[in-house]
Protein backbone atom coordinates (compact mmCIF):
# COMPACT_ATOMS: atom_id res chain seq x y z
CA UNK A 1 0.00 0.00 0.00
CA UNK A 2 1.31 3.59 -0.78
CA UNK A 3 1.54 5.70 1.86
CA UNK A 4 2.50 9.46 1.51
CA UNK A 5 3.16 11.33 4.64
CA UNK A 6 4.38 14.60 3.70
CA UNK A 7 2.89 17.49 5.56
CA UNK A 8 1.62 19.68 2.57
CA UNK A 9 1.03 17.36 -0.54
CA UNK A 10 2.11 19.03 -4.46
CA UNK A 11 -0.58 21.03 -5.10
CA UNK A 12 -2.74 19.75 -8.16
CA UNK A 13 -1.23 22.43 -10.47
CA UNK A 14 2.55 21.80 -9.43
CA UNK A 15 1.74 17.89 -10.28
CA UNK A 16 0.04 18.91 -13.57
CA UNK A 17 3.12 21.11 -13.92
CA UNK A 18 5.54 18.19 -13.42
CA UNK A 19 3.71 15.95 -15.94
CA UNK A 20 3.66 18.28 -18.49
CA UNK A 21 7.09 19.42 -18.57
CA UNK A 22 8.36 15.49 -18.73
CA UNK A 23 5.62 15.12 -21.52
CA UNK A 24 7.28 18.28 -23.33
CA UNK A 25 11.09 16.81 -22.69
CA UNK A 26 10.07 13.13 -23.93
CA UNK A 27 8.82 14.83 -27.08
CA UNK A 28 11.99 15.34 -28.09
CA UNK A 29 14.02 12.45 -26.67
CA UNK A 30 16.24 14.84 -24.63
CA UNK A 31 17.47 13.38 -21.39
CA UNK A 32 17.58 15.09 -18.16
CA UNK A 33 21.07 15.63 -18.38
CA UNK A 34 21.61 17.01 -21.88
CA UNK A 35 18.50 19.60 -20.94
CA UNK A 36 20.79 20.42 -17.40
CA UNK A 37 24.04 20.85 -19.78
CA UNK A 38 22.03 22.69 -22.29
CA UNK A 39 20.50 24.91 -19.95
CA UNK A 40 23.46 24.88 -17.49
CA UNK A 41 21.27 24.64 -14.83
CA UNK A 42 21.40 21.93 -12.21
CA UNK A 43 19.97 18.22 -12.90
CA UNK A 44 18.70 17.29 -9.63
CA UNK A 45 17.09 20.73 -9.47
CA UNK A 46 15.01 20.15 -12.78
CA UNK A 47 14.34 15.96 -11.55
CA UNK A 48 12.82 17.55 -8.42
CA UNK A 49 10.33 19.76 -10.82
CA UNK A 50 9.62 17.17 -13.09
CA UNK A 51 8.31 14.79 -10.06
CA UNK A 52 6.60 17.81 -8.87
CA UNK A 53 8.70 17.70 -5.35
CA UNK A 54 9.19 21.78 -6.09
CA UNK A 55 8.07 24.18 -7.65
CA UNK A 56 9.31 26.91 -10.40
CA UNK A 57 9.32 30.31 -11.67
CA UNK A 58 7.90 31.05 -15.05
CA UNK A 59 11.27 32.81 -15.69
CA UNK A 60 12.77 29.17 -15.13
CA UNK A 61 10.13 27.40 -17.15
CA UNK A 62 10.85 29.83 -20.09
CA UNK A 63 13.99 28.28 -21.19
CA UNK A 64 13.18 24.66 -21.62
CA UNK A 65 10.02 25.52 -22.88
CA UNK A 66 12.70 27.22 -25.97
CA UNK A 67 14.42 24.24 -26.01
CA UNK A 68 11.87 21.85 -26.32
CA UNK A 69 10.58 24.27 -29.37
CA UNK A 70 7.22 24.89 -27.65
CA UNK A 71 6.18 27.74 -29.96
CA UNK A 72 2.50 27.74 -29.61
CA UNK A 73 1.60 31.17 -27.08
CA UNK A 74 -1.40 29.07 -25.93
CA UNK A 75 0.65 26.02 -25.09
CA UNK A 76 3.21 28.42 -23.41
CA UNK A 77 0.66 30.03 -21.71
CA UNK A 78 -1.17 27.04 -20.31
CA UNK A 79 2.09 25.58 -19.15
CA UNK A 80 3.04 29.66 -17.42
CA UNK A 81 -0.30 29.72 -15.52
CA UNK A 82 0.37 26.36 -14.04
CA UNK A 83 3.57 27.65 -12.72
CA UNK A 84 1.61 30.79 -11.33
CA UNK A 85 -1.62 29.05 -10.04
CA UNK A 86 1.21 26.80 -8.16
CA UNK A 87 2.47 29.62 -6.13
CA UNK A 88 -0.49 31.18 -5.54
CA UNK A 89 -1.98 27.98 -4.03
CA UNK A 90 1.22 28.08 -2.06
CA UNK A 91 -0.33 30.87 0.14
CA UNK A 92 -4.04 29.32 1.31
CA UNK A 93 -6.59 31.07 3.18
CA UNK A 94 -5.82 28.37 5.61
CA UNK A 95 -2.00 29.11 6.70
CA UNK A 96 -3.09 31.87 9.34
CA UNK A 97 -4.42 28.65 11.54
CA UNK A 98 -1.37 26.42 10.74
CA UNK A 99 -1.05 25.87 14.87
CA UNK A 100 -3.84 23.74 14.83
CA UNK A 101 -3.80 22.34 11.60
CA UNK A 102 -0.46 20.78 11.40
CA UNK A 103 -0.86 18.19 14.19
CA UNK A 104 -3.07 16.32 12.10
CA UNK A 105 -1.83 17.01 8.56
CA UNK A 106 -4.94 18.77 7.90
CA UNK A 107 -3.44 21.33 6.27
CA UNK A 108 -2.10 18.69 3.49
CA UNK A 109 -5.69 17.70 3.34
CA UNK A 110 -7.16 21.14 2.40
CA UNK A 111 -4.25 21.49 0.21
CA UNK A 112 -5.61 18.46 -2.15
CA UNK A 113 -9.26 19.51 -1.25
CA UNK A 114 -8.74 23.13 -2.65
CA UNK A 115 -8.06 21.35 -5.88
CA UNK A 116 -10.42 19.35 -6.19
CA UNK A 117 -13.22 19.06 -8.78
CA UNK A 118 -14.99 15.83 -7.22
CA UNK A 119 -15.63 14.46 -3.44
CA UNK A 120 -16.70 10.83 -2.72
CA UNK A 121 -17.09 11.10 0.76
CA UNK A 122 -17.77 8.11 3.04
CA UNK A 123 -18.08 8.47 7.29
CA UNK A 124 -19.63 5.72 9.26
CA UNK A 125 -19.72 8.10 12.28
CA UNK A 126 -19.62 11.62 11.96
CA UNK A 127 -21.18 13.90 9.52
CA UNK A 128 -18.38 15.21 6.52
CA UNK A 129 -16.95 18.47 7.77
CA UNK A 130 -18.14 20.47 4.56
CA UNK A 131 -21.90 19.55 5.94
CA UNK A 132 -20.98 20.16 9.48
CA UNK A 133 -23.00 23.04 11.18
CA UNK A 134 -20.91 25.24 13.81
CA UNK A 135 -22.45 24.15 16.87
CA UNK A 136 -22.04 20.49 15.89
CA UNK A 137 -18.31 21.39 14.57
CA UNK A 138 -17.60 22.71 17.71
CA UNK A 139 -19.08 19.70 20.02
CA UNK A 140 -16.82 17.27 17.64
CA UNK A 141 -13.80 19.21 17.88
CA UNK A 142 -13.90 20.11 21.35
CA UNK A 143 -14.23 16.06 22.11
CA UNK A 144 -11.94 14.75 19.66
CA UNK A 145 -9.13 17.52 20.36
CA UNK A 146 -8.59 17.67 23.79
CA UNK A 147 -5.27 19.14 23.98
CA UNK A 148 -6.54 22.42 21.82
CA UNK A 149 -7.70 25.78 24.08
CA UNK A 150 -11.47 27.14 23.86
CA UNK A 151 -9.77 29.52 21.10
CA UNK A 152 -7.97 26.93 18.71
CA UNK A 153 -11.42 25.13 18.49
CA UNK A 154 -13.10 28.00 17.49
CA UNK A 155 -10.40 28.61 15.42
CA UNK A 156 -10.64 24.94 13.96
CA UNK A 157 -14.74 25.82 13.57
CA UNK A 158 -13.72 28.62 11.46
CA UNK A 159 -12.02 27.04 8.88
CA UNK A 160 -14.73 24.23 8.64
CA UNK A 161 -17.10 26.64 8.31
CA UNK A 162 -14.70 28.66 5.49
CA UNK A 163 -14.19 25.15 3.96
CA UNK A 164 -17.76 24.85 3.15
CA UNK A 165 -18.12 28.64 1.69
CA UNK A 166 -14.75 27.71 -0.31
CA UNK A 167 -15.24 24.40 -1.96
CA UNK A 168 -19.66 24.16 -1.90
CA UNK A 169 -20.18 27.42 -3.22
CA UNK A 170 -18.69 30.62 -5.03
CA UNK A 171 -18.02 29.98 -8.98
CA UNK A 172 -16.87 27.12 -9.10
CA UNK A 173 -18.12 24.73 -6.48
CA UNK A 174 -16.73 20.98 -6.24
CA UNK A 175 -19.19 18.46 -6.29
CA UNK A 176 -19.96 15.96 -2.99
CA UNK A 177 -21.23 13.05 -2.89
CA UNK A 178 -21.07 11.63 0.83
CA UNK A 179 -22.25 8.60 2.23
CA UNK A 180 -23.37 8.29 5.67
CA UNK A 181 -23.83 5.22 8.21
CA UNK A 182 -27.22 5.62 9.94
CA UNK A 183 -25.13 5.60 13.07
CA UNK A 184 -24.64 9.41 11.85
CA UNK A 185 -27.53 10.52 12.65
CA UNK A 186 -28.50 8.40 15.81
CA UNK A 187 -25.43 9.51 17.91
CA UNK A 188 -26.87 12.49 19.75
CA UNK A 189 -23.71 15.27 19.41
CA UNK A 190 -23.62 17.94 21.52
CA UNK A 191 -27.45 18.08 22.25
CA UNK A 192 -30.97 17.29 20.44
CA UNK A 193 -31.61 20.24 19.44
CA UNK A 194 -27.83 20.67 17.74
CA UNK A 195 -28.32 17.17 16.08
CA UNK A 196 -31.86 18.73 14.93
CA UNK A 197 -29.98 21.53 13.41
CA UNK A 198 -27.55 19.36 11.79
CA UNK A 199 -30.43 17.45 9.88
CA UNK A 200 -31.97 20.41 8.72
CA UNK A 201 -28.69 21.02 7.05
CA UNK A 202 -28.09 17.99 5.50
CA UNK A 203 -31.34 17.86 4.44
CA UNK A 204 -31.22 21.36 2.55
CA UNK A 205 -27.75 20.61 1.63
CA UNK A 206 -28.92 17.64 -0.50
CA UNK A 207 -30.91 20.38 -2.20
CA UNK A 208 -27.69 21.74 -3.50
CA UNK A 209 -27.26 20.83 -7.26
CA UNK A 210 -23.22 19.77 -6.37
CA UNK A 211 -24.11 17.83 -3.46
CA UNK A 212 -25.59 14.43 -2.94
CA UNK A 213 -26.24 12.73 0.54
CA UNK A 214 -27.00 9.01 0.78
CA UNK A 215 -27.35 6.97 4.04
CA UNK A 216 -26.88 3.81 4.56
CA UNK A 217 -29.40 2.00 6.93
CA UNK A 218 -29.03 -0.49 9.70
CA UNK A 219 -31.24 -3.05 8.32
CA UNK A 220 -28.01 -3.46 5.60
CA UNK A 221 -26.24 -5.10 8.14
CA UNK A 222 -22.15 -5.76 7.99
CA UNK A 223 -20.54 -3.93 4.52
CA UNK A 224 -17.51 -2.76 2.88
CA UNK A 225 -17.33 0.55 4.51
CA UNK A 226 -16.97 -0.80 7.93
CA UNK A 227 -13.27 -0.52 7.34
CA UNK A 228 -13.95 2.95 8.25
CA UNK A 229 -14.29 6.61 6.78
CA UNK A 230 -12.46 8.13 3.54
CA UNK A 231 -12.63 10.78 1.19
CA UNK A 232 -11.98 10.20 -2.43
CA UNK A 233 -10.70 13.09 -4.44
CA UNK A 234 -10.96 13.62 -8.04
CA UNK A 235 -8.62 16.43 -9.82
CA UNK A 236 -8.75 17.72 -13.55
CA UNK A 237 -7.13 16.14 -15.49
CA UNK A 238 -4.31 14.69 -16.00
CA UNK A 239 -3.97 14.49 -12.30
CA UNK A 240 -5.09 11.20 -10.96
CA UNK A 241 -7.43 10.54 -7.90
CA UNK A 242 -6.08 9.99 -4.19
CA UNK A 243 -7.87 9.15 -1.52
CA UNK A 244 -7.25 10.25 2.26
CA UNK A 245 -7.64 8.53 5.21
CA UNK A 246 -7.62 10.21 8.33
CA UNK A 247 -5.96 9.23 11.54
CA UNK A 248 -5.45 10.91 14.83
CA UNK A 249 -1.66 11.92 14.62
CA UNK A 250 -0.62 10.47 11.15
CA UNK A 251 -3.49 10.75 8.46
CA UNK A 252 -1.69 9.93 5.24
CA UNK A 253 -3.28 9.72 1.31
CA UNK A 254 -3.22 7.07 -0.84
CA UNK A 255 -2.28 7.48 -4.60
CA UNK A 256 -1.30 3.67 -6.03
CA UNK A 257 -4.11 3.14 -8.95
CA UNK A 258 -4.35 -0.09 -7.28
CA UNK A 259 -5.63 1.44 -3.48
CA UNK A 260 -7.45 3.95 -5.15
CA UNK A 261 -9.11 1.77 -7.50
CA UNK A 262 -9.76 -0.24 -4.71
CA UNK A 263 -11.89 2.48 -2.86
CA UNK A 264 -13.68 3.45 -6.18
CA UNK A 265 -15.15 -0.15 -6.05
CA UNK A 266 -15.60 0.18 -2.19
CA UNK A 267 -17.53 3.54 -2.67
CA UNK A 268 -19.62 2.30 -5.55
CA UNK A 269 -21.00 -0.98 -3.25
CA UNK A 270 -21.67 1.56 -0.89
CA UNK A 271 -23.99 3.78 -3.04
CA UNK A 272 -25.53 1.14 -4.67
CA UNK A 273 -26.58 -0.33 -1.18
CA UNK A 274 -27.65 3.09 0.43
CA UNK A 275 -30.97 4.98 0.39
CA UNK A 276 -31.45 6.97 -2.63
CA UNK A 277 -31.26 10.59 -2.39
CA UNK A 278 -35.16 11.17 -2.22
CA UNK A 279 -35.67 8.10 0.51
CA UNK A 280 -32.64 9.49 2.30
CA UNK A 281 -33.72 13.10 2.70
CA UNK A 282 -36.94 11.61 3.79
CA UNK A 283 -35.23 9.10 6.38
CA UNK A 284 -33.69 12.03 7.90
CA UNK A 285 -36.80 14.52 8.31
CA UNK A 286 -38.01 10.95 9.84
CA UNK A 287 -35.00 10.27 12.15
CA UNK A 288 -34.73 14.37 13.23
CA UNK A 289 -38.88 13.89 14.33
CA UNK A 290 -38.38 11.07 16.37
CA UNK A 291 -36.20 13.77 18.35
CA UNK A 292 -38.47 15.80 18.94
CA UNK A 293 -40.40 12.92 20.34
Amino acid sequence: MALKKSLVPQSVYRRQLAACLKELRDATGLTLTAVADQLEVNQGSLSRIENGERGTTAVLVRAPLDLYGVEDEDRRSDVLDLVRADKEQQKPWWRKYSTVLTPTRYGGYLTLEAGATHLASYQPMLVPGLLQTEDYARAVISQMRKDLAPSQIESLVRVRMERQHNRLGGEAPARLWAILDEAVLRRVVGSVEVMRDQMRKLAAASEQPNVTVQLLPFSLGAHPGLYGPFVILTFPDPTPDLVWLENPKNSVYLESLDDVDNYIDIFGELRASALDPSETHIRIARISKELEE
